[in-house]
């Protein structure tokens, strides 16, 4: 089973360098389904993985001055703040069960990882549905301070409580409200979730934590040669034709999390 969660890890690091955003909403499944890691630590261990992955992803974008640096600090300082308390104070907050309903106790683990299946399906209709209009303007960006700050605290709380990139929310947010073009919006998300994620994931170092270096280190580094991998490839293979795929895949995984999730409850 561990095998076939370090090739999990290379499909998602192939996927997030061939299309961007999306494809860091995989690691979660595969550390909870193939490496049965508890729900919650999940959710911290995939910050860490997105994080680095992200990190490494941007590097490219750099050299080619794909990042806009000005959008990144304004959407980052929010979207940072967010998670980080998210991880710090809200998730540690929550209830275990967080309810109960009928008589059957709903725990903290199973309610995010049916927060998160739902959040695959949002973003699995993303990638699948057409784009209306054009990706972007070029040009210098012109900022809508109000809702930039506000999508950004609301990403970086999504972000905290699944452990997901949030790349299918940034992206079309900063090409909506920053007009960047979509080139500078995928560098500047890459740039964007590395900072959030790997701040946020300090926000679960308490000093207590049980978390498992090795093996973070190990499966960071099998994803980063995916992403190096899809960043090579992205040149040859269009993304327009590879997101819809992905995103039925995404779909068709989000609902047997949920179906699978929910007929365990009894």
């Amino acid at each position: 089973m561990e095998i076939l969660g370090y090739i999990g890890a290379i499909i998602m690091g192939l996927s997030l360098g061939l299309i961007g955003g999306g494809g860091s909403i995989l690691t979660v499944p595969i550390l909870v389904y193939l490496f049965h890691i508890d729900a919650v630590l999940a959710t911290a261990y995939s910050l860490f993985i997105v994080g680095l992955t992200s990190l490494i992803g941007s590097l490219s974008h750099m050299r080619l001055g794909n990042i806009h640096w000005r959008t990144a600090v304004v959407f980052g300082i929010p979207s940072i703040a967010a998670v980080f308390a998210t991880r710090a104070w809200l998730v540690p907050a929550l209830p275990d069960p967080l309810f109960n309903a009928g008589g059957v106790a709903v725990s903290k683990a199973l309610g995010m990882l049916i927060f998160f299946a739902l959040l695959m399906v949002a973003a699995a209709y993303s990638m699948i549905r057409k784009p209306k209009a054009p990706s972007g303007v070029s040009g210098e960006a012109k900022f809508n301070y109000p809702l930039i700050l506000g999508e950004g605290a609301v990403v970086g709380t999504i972000t905290g409580l699944v452990g997901a990139g949030g790349g299918f929310l940034i992206i079309p947010a900063l090409v909506l409200l920053a007009k960047l073009p979509m080139k500078q919006a995928v560098g500047t998300s890459l740039i964007i979730i590395a900072a959030k994620s790997l701040i946020g994931f300090t926000g679960d170092l308490r000093g207590d934590e049980l978390i498992d270096w090795r093996f973070l280190g190990l499966f960071s580094a099998v994803a980063v040669l995916g992403i190096l991998a899809g960043s090579m490839l992205s040149k040859r293979i269009p993304n327009e034709k590879l997101k819809p795929a992905f995103g039925w895949f995404v779909l068709v995984m989000g609902v047997y999390i949920i179906g699978r999730e929910l007929s365990q409850l009894s």
